[in-house]
């Protein structure tokens, strides 16, 4: 006997931040397989957010895509706004929306990068889930639904000498979760989290350093960084009804880092 989930004669209308790349983009496909419709979140590479909607409503999903900076909660409520107009009553969020700014030891990173991390890492994930239990939450008058955080292995390897201030950021996205649970499950909002190891991503790319994946993949027992749909996987199988019971897990999906 499962506990309380998404009815199922509700559609699944999961929006899904940082939505047009990378594990943003293949979480957006990987739902829309899974019979959602999805609402894309991206920053500013509007081509590539085009791009992944088409391939949601290649799958059967039906998508709409929204330019956001999460850290602003103007701009998180018109997302919303956006998907909920567009598809239907939201059901769902992966907060994916993540940046680390470039590479380097902590003494040389500059307080402004540390400020922007904080800003969309921790205060737009917050802001984000806080339109969503909105949404969702029965003491608000919703159905009911799930909430999945992307955080990452750095959270509690500390990511020496690259940036400890994304990590620092990656461990509140950890905390946010279990606190989150704990008071909106009962609620019939579950809310869990997928710590991503190094994954192939341009986000190596964007920190200055292309080949980074690779190189991690020295010190990970599995011995290659992971795909993007593999964390597309994990995130899906939290957001189903298969996962009814699990509430407050982070979930390590890094090949045994």
């Amino acid at each position: 006997m499962s506990g309380p989930d998404i009815p199922a004669t509700l559609q699944r209308v999961t929006v899904v931040t940082g939505g047009s790349r990378g594990i943003g983009a293949a979480t957006a496909l990987r739902l829309a397989r899974a019979g959602h419709h999805v609402g894309i979140g991206y920053a500013h590479d509007e081509e590539a957010a085009a791009r992944t909607a088409e391939a949601v409503r290649a799958a059967g999903g039906d998508a709409v895509t929204a330019r956001v900076d999460t850290s602003d909660a103007e701009a998180v409520d018109g997302l919303f706004d956006t998907v909920r107009s567009a598809i239907g009553p939201v059901t769902g969020l992966v907060n994916n929306a993540g940046i680390s700014g470039p590479l380097g030891r902590f003494t040389e990173t500059a307080p402004e990068v540390m400020r922007r991390v904080v800003d969309v890492n921790v205060t737009g994930a917050l802001l984000c889930a806080r339109r969503a239990l909105r949404e969702m939450s029965t003491a608000h008058g919703g159905q009911g639904g799930a909430i999945v955080n992307v955080s990452s292995s750095a959270a509690t390897l500390g990511s020496p000498g690259e940036y400890v201030h994304y990590a620092a950021s990656k461990a509140a996205v950890d905390a946010m979760t279990v606190g989150l649970a704990k008071e909106f499950t009962g609620e019939g909002v579950r809310v869990n989290c997928v710590q991503p190891g190094s994954v192939l991503t341009g986000m190596h790319a964007a920190m200055g350093d292309p080949d980074r994946a690779w190189k991690k993949a020295r010190t990970t027992p599995a011995g290659r960084p992971g795909e993007p749909e593999e964390i597309a996987d994990a995130v899906a199988w939290l957001l189903s009804d298969e996962a009814s019971y699990t509430s407050g897990a982070v979930l390590r999906v890094a090949g045994g880092l």
